[in-house]
């Protein structure tokens, strides 16, 4: 089977995971605004760790979005980054997907809704069935939470369920929502070869992110940040060649 390398820094959480085989290796840290300082040195734990060089790796995977404007262009970018300084191709995963993916192992859950916090009072959600893979049902949308409608019984997650508990009350899988699930590396991995061994990846240079809400210009600091991971990483890479 083939290696995976993925980052995910979509939320406050951010994490990579380094999938070979059965086995998979994993670290993670908390605070949005350290992701792009603290993801490269968590990879190269991971490689040290496995005895591997990124460029015994097959892909590199990332969590696409939806989700913060800055995590899903860090996690974009430091994946171009190291993509391109190895020669190897890209991953995009959907977050939202990891979540159902990360709900169904945690819970055996096989209808799922997934509702991310998406702040400034919305929610990024979407459902999904579970039975020979994950399928999806209702596509990741952006809306207020209470335009939140999934079909039929469903096992709820995700932080939308601790940020909006008034808002959300009505659904019936409210009161059992597993708000702890977010998007992790561990399930983005999985997630990922999947989709490299059936031909869903691209060039390093055509990674990009998802988003569902638009957004007019990025501050500077969130241009120099997101330019900087990818330069880390780019430069991370040949380093370790």
């Amino acid at each position: 089977m083939s290696t995976i390398l993925a980052i995910e820094t979509s939320s406050e959480l951010g994490s990579c995971a380094l999938l070979r085989g059965d086995a998979v290796l994993s670290r993670e840290s908390s605070g949005v605004r350290t992701h792009s300082q603290s993801i490269l040195p968590m990879v190269q734990e991971l490689l040290a760790e496995a005895g591997l060089s990124l460029a015994d790796c097959d892909a590199i995977a990332y969590g696409s979005g939806p989700g913060s404007f800055t995590g899903v262009r860090t996690a974009c970018g430091i994946a171009q980054g190291l993509a391109y300084g190895a020669g190897l191709p890209v991953v995009p995963v959907v977050t939202l997907d990891a979540m159902a993916l990360a709900c169904h192992q945690q819970h055996g859950a096989t209808t799922i809704l997934t509702v991310l916090d998406a702040r400034m009072g919305e929610v990024y959600w979407a459902q999904y069935d579970y039975r020979d893979g994950l399928q999806t049902i209702l596509p990741p949308a952006l809306i207020a939470p209470a335009g939140v409608a999934p079909q039929g019984d469903v096992t709820a997650c995700g932080n939308g369920f601790s940020a909006y508990v008034a808002e959300l009350a009505e659904l019936p899988s409210a009161a059992e929502a597993d708000a702890a699930i977010m998007p992790h590396a561990v399930q983005i991995a999985q997630l990922a070869r999947t989709a490299f061994a059936t031909g869903h990846f691209v060039k390093a240079a055509d990674a990009q992110p998802l988003y569902l809400r638009n957004k007019i210009a990025y501050t500077s600091a969130e241009r120099l940040d997101m330019a900087a991971a990818k330069a880390a990483a780019v430069a991370a890479t040949e380093a370790g060649q």
